[in-house]
């Protein structure tokens, strides 16, 4: 058996390792636009601020594709898939043939059509390890930097930098920070922690146009800048199988096997749809974990094993400067909240189940909540006065703490 994978993040790694676990013998190939081997995209800001050196951000051991007998393409971009000959063909013409094809080729940044754009010289994405190199060239201690987009991208990039350069503004068409994850309270907590950190926010505002080094925004203010970073979103990458002629909707459509509608083509990670039990519908589920067990599942379905990835709730955790923020599922139906001086969680929950949570500088048991929402837990079949305030095995039933300790026997 031929494996390709194209891409080489965080769904390639697992899909390698997910083939292997069922054929020790097939030829597997990545083709990995980067240069470097699969590494911790998160992780590009601990980088900057000098918490992780470059070393230490790869996935896997150097060993990891010598291993497991892996062919990896560096620096090499598929341009297109033409299913009937069963072949990738890449941006260089050479042609990669397969039984097997995954699609795990992420997402990439989203540019805004703003006016003067590409008058700005020194402007950077902050999405790969490439990206976070090149932004890290042209800080300098009297640097004023200028980030647009206030979402998780927009201020873990601010966290990395802010310490490397003299002044930080953040600009946002949103009222709040993060405004994906987070409400209206939630959001003004973490943009106080940020602003007494020396942060600068102008929210609920957007740049009408840049002037080489000055953005001029919509409110009348002007802002002065050396480094310009936009983070205003992403965009799955789907054109392989679109083009290819596979069903694509926001993301690219596949089964609980990760399979394509096109015959023995595959698809993993921020680039496809899955199942989101906290709204069940289907939608791009765009984080880490979700990928790894997508990638897994592809691999070993690829492999000729039996696998199914049944879907999963978008789940957070992220933290800036020493706060820690843990968020998911939806916010709809009542609400139950607890408010500290730096501490705000907020539950969300709907016919008899836990729809969302929201959880600042007390996430220490997310899991208890993320599981009532994974496994839509029935309320009443749980103390969730307890679980209000206290989450803890001990407000379940026994079967189920048995299930979930693993100590549970059958008789």
């Amino acid at each position: 058996m031929r494996y390709v994978i194209i891409g080489n993040s965080t769904a390639a790694t697992f899909a390698i390792e997910g083939v292997r676990s069922v054929d020790g013998e097939g030829a597997i190939t990545v083709i990995s636009e980067e240069n470097r081997p699969a590494y911790g995209r998160p992780l590009i800001s601990y980088y900057l601020y000098g918490k992780i050196p470059a070393a230490r951000m790869n996935y896997r051991p150097a060993s990891f594709y010598e291993e497991n007998r892996v062919e990896v393409l560096l620096g090499a971009r598929a341009e297109r898939i033409d299913p009937a000959a069963k072949k990738v063909v890449l941006a260089d013409k050479r042609e990669i043939f397969y039984d097997k094809l995954l699609v795990a080729t992420g997402s990439r940044p989203f540019t805004p059509p703003v006016e003067g754009l590409e008058t700005v010289t020194e402007k950077f994405n902050f999405m790969t390890m490439d990206d976070a190199l090149a932004l890290e060239q042209a800080l300098a201690p009297q640097t004023r930097a200028l980030i647009l987009g206030a979402g998780l991208i927009g201020l873990k990039c601010a966290e990395g930098i802010l310490h490397r350069v003299k002044e930080l503004t953040v600009v946002d068409l949103a009222p709040r920070v993060l405004p994906s994850i987070l409400d209206e309270e939630g959001a003004s907590l973490v943009q106080r922690q940020l602003e007494n950190e020396g942060v600068k926010f102008a929210l609920n505002d957007s740049v009408l146009r840049f002037s080489q080094n000055v953005a001029h925004l919509k409110s009348g203010k002007k802002v002065a800048f050396d480094v310009l970073v936009v983070a205003v979103g992403v965009r799955p990458n789907v054109e392989l199988v679109r083009d290819a002629g596979g069903e694509v909707r926001r993301g690219i459509v596949v089964n609980e096997r990760q399979q394509t509608s096109i015959p023995d083509v595959y698809a993993a990670g921020d680039n496809c749809e899955s199942f989101d039990f906290s709204t069940k519908q289907n939608r791009v589920l765009a984080i880490l974990p979700n990928a790894a067990l997508q990638g897994e599942c592809a691999g070993k379905n690829m492999a000729g094993g039996k696998a199914a990835y049944l879907g999963g709730a978008m789940f957070n955790a992220i933290g800036f400067f020493g706060s820690h923020i843990a968020t998911a599922g939806v916010y709809e139906g009542e609400s139950y909240v607890e408010r500290g001086e730096n501490t705000y969680k907020k539950l969300f929950y709907k016919d008899n189940v836990l729809k969302g949570f929201i959880l600042i500088n007390n996430i220490e048991r997310a899991g208890i909540y993320t599981s009532l929402i994974r496994d839509m837990v029935p309320l009443d079949s749980v103390d969730f006065d307890v679980i209000k305030r206290a989450p803890g095995l001990m407000a379940f039933a026994s079967k189920v703490r048995g299930e979930k300790l693993g100590t549970r026997r059958e008789r």
